[in-house]
């Protein structure tokens, strides 16, 4: 997909408009294909630099008493990624690489990888129905931060 047919323009709104469209469109990412991204539980373990890295976290920073429990699996030759709020049932699943960016690790999904639950909210379900990513932060030795558009949220292995 290309930019609009004016953006060779000189006019200054006529480049803003070329930005604004340029940052819309959908971008395809090779980059996960020239970063070692993990397929397997012990890639994972060898991305994140932990034999031991736990599958399973809950949340801890929720405020409605009602934590999500995230579990990392291997399946059909990808991670699936789930999360499932206490007393509420599915929030996402997502299918998967997951891979290194800077000190986080990162898996993206289409719209196609992503299924929403009824527990999730209605604004997720917009920021994150048609694509996303989901990425992962280490902010201790049993502590996780999970973020994606208009989200995030501090989770427990233990």
């Amino acid at each position: 997909m290309g930019l609009p047919g004016n953006c060779g323009l000189s006019s200054s709104k006529v480049r803003l408009a070329c930005v604004v469209a340029a940052m819309l469109l959908p971008h395809s990412s090779d980059a996960s294909e020239s970063r070692p991204c993990a397929k397997t539980i012990p890639e994972l373990n060898q991305v994140w630099g932990d034999t031991a890295f736990p599958l399973k976290w809950q949340e801890t920073s929720m405020s409605d008493g009602k934590p999500l429990v995230v579990t990392i699996q291997e399946k059909n030759g990808k991670f699936h990624l789930q999360f499932v709020k206490a007393m509420e049932g599915l929030w996402a699943e997502s299918t998967g690489y997951i891979c290194p960016v800077g000190n986080e690790l990162e898996i993206e999904f289409t719209g196609d990888d992503i299924r929403l639950g009824p527990a999730a909210h209605w604004l997720i379900k917009v920021a994150i129905g048609n694509g996303g990513k989901f990425s992962l932060q280490r902010i201790g030795p049993h502590q996780l931060r999970i973020k994606t558009s208009g989200w995030q949220g501090l989770f427990s292995s233990k």
